[in-house]
C-alpha cells in the first residue's frame, strides 16, 4: 500500500469514509458497487454491524431508495455509486432530491487525481456535472480532510432548504493512511420565527374572510405535523397540500380540501384564486402548486404569508405580504402556542371547500368492468393505518390523489420533479427503512419497466413491498397531450408489455392480475399475506386516459377547438367589403 508522507499508522481513506458515515448517524447506505471505491467497500465491511449496506441493481434505483429514506426519516439518505456511467445513472435521483428538498449525500468514486484532464477511463468533472443539480459538490483528494468534508456534506444536506450533496472520492486517496479524529454531527438549533412573526400572522389572519393554507416541504416530524394540525383545526382553516405531499395532513379531516398539484380539482383551483389570504407553510409555491404560475399574482395582489426555512426562497417568485424564515417544525410549535383567532369569519368558506373536495372524490360511473375509483376507495378501507405509499409519475397517479383519502399516520412519497421509475425503488427503500410497516407502490406500466428490475433488491434484502402496476399499454400522460394537440395521430406513445404477474413470479414473488372492480381488494390482501415481494397488475381501460376524460373526449374537444378557430377565419374571408365613404359622415 502506498503511504502518504511516510505515514505508517492510522486508517485508510476507505476506512475513514466508512467511519465518517457512522459518525454522522447513518444506518443505511444504498449502492451499486464499482472498482473506483473498493477501499470504501472494505471500510464498510468493518462497520457492517452498525451500517446496513443495501446492494442495488441500478444507480438510479439506489439513489431513489436513499431519497425515500431521507423523506421518511428527515435524515440524509446515503447512496454510493461508481464513476462515469454510474454517476450519470445516479443523476436523476439527485434531481429528485433537489426539487423535492430531500436531504441526500451521494458518494461517487473518482479517477486517480494524477490522470485528471486526460479524458481517462470514465472521467467526469462532477463539480460541473452536478453543479446545477445539488446544493454542494466537492471532491476529497486529501484523506486527512475526510472527517471535515463529510461532516460538512451532511450539514449542508440537512440545513436551510434540504437537498442533495455530491462528494467525489478519488481512488488513490482511499488507499492512503491518515491519523485524524472522526467528527460527529453538530448540535444546531433550528431557525425559529422572529418574535414579531406570529403576532403579525395572527393579525393578518384575523382580517381574512377566505384564507387557505397550503402545506408542503420536507423534514416534517411527527410532532411537527401534530402541532400544525392542531393549530389549523383550532382556527378551522381549510387545508390543501402541495404536489405529492398528501402525507402531511389527514385526508379524512373535515378541513382537508385537496391537493394543489398536477391534476388538481378545478373547483379547488378556482377557490384558491378567490382566496384573500394564502398561508404557504413549507412549500416553495412552485410550478405544480401554482398551476403553471397562474394561481396567484406575482406582485402580491393576494396576500401571501410564506413560511420557509431558507430566506432565499421567500419572494423568489411570489412577493409575500409576510415572509417568515423558520424550520417547519419550529414554526408549527410556535403557531400552536399562538392559539386561535377569535370568531373566525370563514366557517362557511371552509365548508364550501370541503364540500367541493368530497364531491370530486365521488366515483363516476366509468365504462367497463373496472371502476378504478371505486376499487381504490374499497382498498383504502382495508389497508393498515400506517401504510407507506409511493408513487411514480404519470396520469395513473392522479387516480389515488383524487379518490383516496390518506390517513394521518400514513406517508406518501412521490417525485415532485415528475421522475418516472421512482415508485418501485422508493417502495423498496421505504420497506428497508421501516420494515414493520406495509408499503404500497403505485406505478404505471411505462415507469415499472424503467426500474422494475430493482425488485431483485427486495428479494436480496428480504423485504416485501406490494407494487400496483397500472397497465394501459401506453405512456398515458404523453398520449393525453398528444390527443389534445394532434388528435388520432398516435406516434411513439404505444407500449408492448409483459405479463407483470409472471415477471414477479420469475423471481419467486407473488403475482396477481386485476381486471374487475371487485378483484382489487382480495388481490392486494393475498399479496400482503404472502409475505413476499408482490406485483398486482391492474389492467385499466386504455380509452379512459385520465380520470376526467377519455381519448374520445379529448379528440372531440380538439375538433371543437379547431372548428372554433377556423370558423371566424372563413367568415372574414367570405365577407363582402363595405363601400368606402367619400362624403361627409352623418349620424
Amino acid at each position: 500500500m502506498t503511504e502518504r508522507r511516510g505515514a505508517t499508522t492510522g486508517r485508510t481513506g476507505g476506512k475513514l469514509l466508512a467511519d465518517a458515515l457512522v459518525a454522522q448517524g447513518v444506518t443505511h447506505a444504498f449502492c451499486v458497487p464499482g472498482e473506483s471505491y473498493l477501499d470504501l467497500l472494505d471500510g464498510l465491511y468493518s462497520v457492517r454491524n452498525r451500517l446496513q449496506l443495501v446492494t442495488c441493481r441500478f444507480e438510479a434505483g439506489a439513489v431513489h431508495m436513499a431519497e425515500a429514506y431521507g423523506k421518511l426519516t428527515g435524515r440524509a439518505g446515503v447512496a454510493i455509486v461508481t464513476r462515469g456511467p454510474g454517476a450519470c445513472h445516479a443523476a436523476i435521483g439527485v434531481h429528485v432530491a433537489f426539487q423535492d428538498s430531500t436531504p441526500l449525500v451521494l458518494l461517487v468514486g473518482q479517477i486517480p487525481v494524477e490522470e485528471t484532464d486526460r479524458e481517462t477511463f470514465q472521467e467526469v468533472d462532477y463539480r460541473q456535472m452536478f453543479g446545477p443539480l445539488a446544493k454542494w459538490v466537492t471532491q476529497i483528494d486529501d484523506e486527512r480532510r475526510i472527517p471535515e468534508l463529510m461532516a460538512h456534506a451532511f450539514d449542508v444536506a440537512t440545513s436551510g432548504r434540504p437537498g442533495p450533496v455530491v462528494v467525489a472520492i478519488s481512488e488513490e486517496m482511499q488507499k492512503r493512511l491518515a491519523n485524524v479524529a472522526d467528527i460527529g454531527p453538530a448540535e444546531v438549533l433550528p431557525p425559529h420565527p422572529a418574535p414579531e412573526a406570529l403576532p403579525r400572522l395572527m393579525e393578518m389572519l384575523g382580517r381574512a374572510k377566505k384564507p387557505l393554507a397550503i402545506l408542503g416541504g420536507s423534514r416534517w416530524s411527527d410532532q411537527g405535523k401534530a402541532d400544525i394540525r392542531d393549530w389549523l383545526l383550532a382556527n378551522d382553516l381549510p387545508v390543501s397540500v402541495a404536489f405529492r405531499r398528501m402525507g402531511l395532513f389527514d385526508g379524512t379531516s373535515p378541513n382537508y380540501v385537496g391537493d394543489l398539484g398536477v391534476g388538481a380539482d378545478g373547483a379547488l383551483v378556482a377557490k384558491a384564486k378567490d382566496a384573500d389570504l394564502i398561508l404557504a407553510i413549507g412549500t416553495r409555491i412552485g410550478e405544480p402548486v401554482s398551476q403553471g404560475y397562474t394561481l396567484l399574482d406575482m406582485a402580491g395582489a393576494t396576500p401571501i404569508i410564506h413560511v420557509y426555512p431558507d430566506q432565499a426562497e421567500i419572494g423568489r417568485v411570489y412577493r409575500p405580504a409576510l415572509g417568515i424564515v423558520a424550520e417547519v417544525n419550529a414554526f408549527a410549535a410556535a403557531a400552536k402556542a399562538a392559539g386561535a383567532v377569535k370568531k373566525p369569519a370563514w366557517g362557511a368558506w371552509t365548508k364550501d371547500l370541503r364540500a367541493a373536495r368530497v364531491a370530486q372524490a365521488v366515483p363516476p360511473d366509468y365504462e367497463g368492468p373496472l371502476n378504478l375509483a371505486s376499487a381504490l376507495q374499497a382498498l383504502e378501507k382495508e389497508l393498515p393505518a400506517d401504510t407507506i405509499f409511493t408513487t411514480d409519475a404519470g396520469n395513473f397517479a392522479t387516480w389515488p390523489n383524487r379518490f383516496m383519502h390518506f390517513g394521518e399516520k400514513q406517508d406518501f412519497l412521490g417525485p415532485t420533479n415528475g421522475a418516472m421509475g421512482y415508485a418501485v425503488p422508493a417502495a423498496i427503500g421505504a420497506k428497508i427503512t421501516a420494515p414493520g410497516r406495509a408499503v404500497i407502490g403505485f406505478v404505471g406500466d411505462g415507469g415499472f419497466l424503467m426500474t422494475g428490475q430493482e425488485i431483485a433488491t427486495a428479494f436480496h434484502h428480504a423485504v416485501n413491498p406490494v407494487i400496483l402496476v397500472f397497465n394501459n399499454q401506453m405512456y398515458g400522460t404523453i398520449r393525453m397531450y398528444q390527443e389534445r394537440t394532434y388528435p388520432a395521430r398516435v406516434s411513439g406513445t404505444a407500449l408492448t408489455n409483459p405479463d407483470f404477474a409472471k415477471f414477479i413470479e420469475a423471481f419467486g414473488g407473488h403475482g396477481e392480475i386485476v381486471e374487475r372492480t371487485e378483484e382489487l381488494v382480495p388481490a392486494v390482501k393475498r399479496a400482503l399475506a404472502s409475505g413476499k415481494p408482490a406485483v398486482v397488475e391492474i389492467r385499466t381501460n386504455p380509452e379512459q386516459v385520465t380520470n376526467r376524460a377519455t381519448i374520445s373526449d379529448l379528440r372531440a374537444q380538439a375538433a371543437k377547438a379547431a372548428a372554433s378557430v377556423a370558423k371566424p377565419a372563413t367568415a372574414k374571408t367570405a365577407r363582402t367589403p363595405a363601400p368606402r365613404r367619400t362624403g361627409p359622415r352623418t349620424r
